[in-house]
């Protein structure tokens, strides 16, 4: 898996929001400057995002940028979506919708498998766990394993 930039920016632009205080809006130029995203991309990002309804705008003097549901209730995995399509694609397209002459068919099924395992971590992790800085028992324990920081 790639997480690209966008994604990134995201969920930390996310976990920014997330972590005021009262609630309220916080400017795009305050995001941009806490997380170092530059404005137009995070105009972007954020477009993306209000489009699903993960945040919203807020006009005026005070205005900004603001969660639209409890941070409980967002995932990685909805953001990821949201800005940057499918968890796992091949060619553009989802895995069950590949197709594979007989000789190479069992990739299919790694596909799928591989794009389960991804649901499987990303799909537990939400915003409000990123910006409370608590992960999931499942993912802590995986984190723990000594080969999961190995580069291979």
């Amino acid at each position: 898996m790639r997480v690209t930039t966008k994604s990134d920016y995201a969920l930390r632009a996310l976990i920014e929001i997330a972590n005021v205080s009262d609630g309220g809006p916080i400017s795009a130029d305050e995001l941009g400057k806490r997380q170092g995203i530059p404005k137009g991309f995070l105009q972007a990002i954020l477009a993306d995002l209000r489009r699903v309804e993960i945040v919203a705008s807020v006009r005026g003097k005070s205005g900004g940028w603001k969660l639209t549901k409890p941070a409980s209730a967002t995932t990685i995995a909805d953001v990821i979506r949201a800005v940057d399509g499918p968890l796992v694609s091949i060619y553009g397209q989802r895995p069950e919708a590949v197709e594979y002459d007989d000789a190479a068919e069992s990739l299919q099924q790694v596909w799928i498998a591989a794009r389960f395992a991804l649901r499987d971590v990303l799909e537990q992790v939400t915003i409000e766990a990123l910006a409370s800085k608590s992960l999931p028992a499942e993912v802590t324990e995986r984190v723990a394993i000594e080969d999961a920081w190995q580069p291979h």
